[in-house]
C-alpha cells in the first residue's frame, strides 16, 4: 500500500486519478477506537484455535450503502475454548449467531467495542471443530480519503453507475466482514459470495467460481487460499474484462486478468501490455509468482491503490512516467511476495512489507533502464525520509501505531536500507537472503512453497546465515534509532577523516568509499573509523557512487524551505 504523510499525501493526490470524496458517517457510527486500529493483539482464545475456512456472503445495496452478511467460520480448537473471539465493527449489527447449528443467546454475544465474544454452553474440546454462523447487516464505514483512510468507497463511474470498493488495511477487515483482525490471522481457505444489482459485475480475489443471476441481482463467486486479512476486497462496477496468459520462466501458465470501466479499453490494454515485463523481473530476481495457480488480478478503482491479494486495486488513472511504466501497478504488485506470500507477524515489522515493495520500483528501473533510472528513483525516494521514529521498536505494534510513527519511513527509509545492504554484500548473497526471506527455501518452485509469515529478526538471521557474519550492528543503527547514522568528515591538513555516529553510540563499521581524483579508496572503517592521506590538491568525493543511506545536511535545509514557504503561503492566504 501507499500510505503517506500530509506532505507525501499532497503530492500523491496530483498524480492520483481517482480519489473521490464522500459525506462522512455520523458520530455515532463510527468505528470503536479498537476496530479501526489493526493489529492489535489476539486473545487468548485466538492463540488457541486454527482458523480453517471463511465461506463469506454479502449483499451490497448501492441506494442505501449498506451490506447484508452472512458469515460462515470454521475453527479447529488447539486448547479448550469457553469462547470463541472475533473482530466486527460494531456499527454492524448481528441478527443472529449459530456454533456447531446450536444459536446462541443474545446474553452469549458481545460486542460493545468491535472485539465480538461469543461465550460456549458447552466448551470446546482440544482438536474439536466449531462452525460458527454469523448473520449481520448495517452500513459499513465509509473511507473518504482511502485508502488512507479505512472503509467503503460508494462512487459513481463517469456514466453514473455505481463504483464500489474497499480498502481496510489500517483498520482491518472487521470494518465489513467477522474476522481475526491480525496478520497471523489468515483462514487457510475463504470463499466469497458477493451479490450486487444487475448489470454490475465483482471483479474478486483468487479464482472465479461462476455467477448466478435472479430477480434483478448478481452473485459471484470466488475462493482463494490464504488470504492476507486486509487482502479480502470488494469491487463492483459495470466492469469490463481483458484476459491473456503468462507463460512463465518456470513452466507454469499464470492467468492474467484486468476489469476495468467501460471506455478504458485502450488504456487498459496499455496497462496490461506492462504486466508480463513485471512477472518476469520478479520471477527472475526471485522466484516464482506466489499464486500463479490463482491469477495476476489488477482492478480499476476509484481510489489509489491497494495489495489485495490476486486483486490489486488500481486507481491512478493510466498516467505516463518519463520512467516507461506505472510505478503504482508495479509497488501494488510487489505485494503478492512482500505482503501476501511473506507476511509480517506483526505490524511492527511492517518495513517488511512496505520497505521491500518500494525498493523494487529503482530495483525495476535497474532492470528496465540502468543505473541512470535506479540513481534517480532512490533520490526520489531518499528527499522523502523524515527520520522521526526507530523503524522497528521490538514490541507489538497496530498498523495504526506505525502509521502515527515511522509512517514514510517504512518505505523510503526501508528501501535505502536494503539499497545499502545490497552494496555491502553483493548481489548474489542479496537476492539469495531475500529469496529465503520470501519463500522459505532457496530453491522455490511452483507447488514447493506456501505463503509464509516472517519477522526482522529471522531476515537478520538469513543475512548473517548467507553471508557468514554478524549484520546486527548495521540492522540496529538502521532500525532501532529514529536518527540516520551520520558520516562526519573532518579534513586536517592533508588527512581526511571519516567517523560514523550513531544515537546510541556504538560502533558502526560501514565501509565507505572515497575518491580521490581519478582512484577510489574503499575504508573499512574499523570500529566505525577511518582516514584517507590526500595528496596537494586533491579533489575528493566520499561515497561517489551513492550507495550508503547517511544523514545528508542539504536535504535537511531543502525540507526546512519547503515547510518555511508553505506556513507563509498559508499565512498569506
Amino acid at each position: 500500500m501507499i500510505k503517506l504523510s500530509s506532505l507525501s499525501l499532497s503530492l500523491a493526490l496530483i498524480f492520483a486519478g481517482n480519489v473521490h470524496a464522500q459525506a462522512p458517517l455520523p458520530a455515532s457510527s463510527i468505528p470503536s477506537v479498537f476496530t479501526m486500529s489493526s493489529g492489535t493483539e489476539r486473545s487468548p482464545e485466538q492463540l488457541a484455535m486454527v482458523f480453517e475456512k471463511a465461506d463469506l456472503s454479502l449483499r451490497l445495496d448501492p441506494q442505501t450503502r449498506s451490506i447484508n452478511g452472512v458469515a460462515i467460520l470454521n475453527f479447529t480448537a488447539t486448547a479448550e475454548l469457553k469462547r470463541i473471539v472475533l473482530e466486527l465493527d460494531k456499527n454492524l449489527p448481528i441478527s443472529s449467531v449459530s456454533v456447531n447449528g446450536q444459536v446462541l443467546s443474545q446474553e452469549a454475544i458481545s460486542n460493545p467495542d468491535g472485539r465480538l465474544s461469543l461465550s460456549l454452553s458447552t466448551a470446546l474440546k482440544k482438536g474439536a471443530s466449531a462452525e460458527v454462523k454469523i448473520v449481520y447487516q448495517g452500513v459499513p464505514r465509509i473511507a473518504n480519503r482511502a485508502p488512507w483512510d479505512g472503509g467503503f468507497v460508494w462512487s459513481k463511474t463517469p456514466t453514473g453507475a455505481p463504483w464500489i470498493a474497499s480498502a481496510v488495511q489500517g483498520e482491518g477487515c472487521d470494518l465489513f466482514w467477522p474476522c481475526i483482525d491480525h496478520p497471523m490471522g489468515k483462514p487457510k481457505l475463504m470463499t466469497l459470495h458477493i451479490s450486487v444489482p444487475s448489470p454490475l459485475v465483482v471483479a474478486g480475489n483468487g479464482v472465479a467460481q461462476g455467477m448466478d443471476e435472479k430477480e434483478g441481482w448478481r452473485t459471484y463467486h470466488w475462493q482463494i487460499k490464504q488470504p492476507s486479512t486486509y487482502g479480502i476486497a470488494i469491487n463492483v462496477a459495470p466492469y469490463e474484462l481483458l484476459e491473456d496468459v503468462y507463460q512463465s520462466r518456470f513452466g507454469n501458465q499464470i492467468p492474467l486478468r484486468m476489469w476495468y470501466l467501460p471506455g478504458n479499453q485502450q488504456k487498459a490494454k496499455g496497462l496490461m501490455a506492462e504486466f508480463a515485463p513485471m512477472l518476469d523481473f520478479f520471477e527472475s530476481k526471485f522466484g516464482p509468482y506466489p499464486f500463479g495457480d490463482e491469477k495476476m488480478g489488477v482492478v480499476e478503482t476509484p481510489h489509489l491503490g491497494m495489495e489485495h491479494q490476486t486483486i490489486n486495486a488500481y486507481g491512478n488513472d493510466y498516467k505516463k512516467s518519463p520512467h516507461g511504466y506505472d510505478w503504482l501497478l508495479h509497488h501494488e504488485f510487489a505485494h503478492e511476495w512482500f505482503g501476501n506470500q511473506m507476511t509480517n507477524e506483526n505490524w511492527d515489522d511492517f518495513w517488511l512489507h512496505e520497505g521491500f515493495a518500494s525498493y523494487m520500483q529503482p530495483l525495476y528501473l535497474q532492470y528496465l533502464r540502468g543505473e541512470r533510472d535506479y540513481q534517480v528513483g532512490m533520490h526520489e525516494q531518499r528527499i522523502r525520509i523524515v527520520n522521526k521514529f526507530p523503524m522497528v521498536t521490538g514490541h507489538s505494534m497496530s498498523e495504526h501505531d506505525v502509521s502515527n510513527g515511522p509512517g514514510n519511513d517504512v518505505y523510503f527509509k526501508g528501501s535505502h536500507i536494503l539499497h545499502t545492504l545490497r552494496g555491502q554484500i553483493g548481489d548474489e548473497a542479496f537476492f539469495k537472503a531475500v529469496r529465503l526471506l520470501i519463500y522459505g527455501r532457496n530453491d522455490p518452485r511452483p507447488g514447493n512453497f506456501s505463503p509464509r509469515y516472517s519477522t526482522t529478526k529471522e531476515f537478520i538471521q538469513i543475512v548473517n546465515q548467507v553471508t557468514n557474519k554478524d549484520w546486527h550492528w548495521f540492522f540496529n543503527g538502521y532500525l532501532r534509532h529514529a536518527a540516520i547514522p551520520d558520516l562526519l568528515v573532518n579534513k586536517v591538513g592533508n588527512t581526511l577523516h571519516l567517523q560514523w555516529k550513531v544515537a546510541d553510540g556504538s560502533e558502526f563499521p560501514l565501509p565507505v568509499e572515497v575518491r580521490v581524483n581519478q582512484k577510489l579508496i574503499k575504508l573499512p572503517m574499523h570500529k566505525g573509523k577511518g582516514e584517507v592521506n590526500l595528496p596537494m590538491h586533491a579533489v575528493y568525493t566520499v561515497d561517489p557512487g551513492a550507495k550508503l543511506l547517511k544523514h545528508e545536511a542539504q536535504i535537511d535545509v531543502w525540507n526546512s524551505d519547503i515547510q518555511a514557504r508553505a506556513k507563509a503561503n498559508k499565512a498569506a492566504k
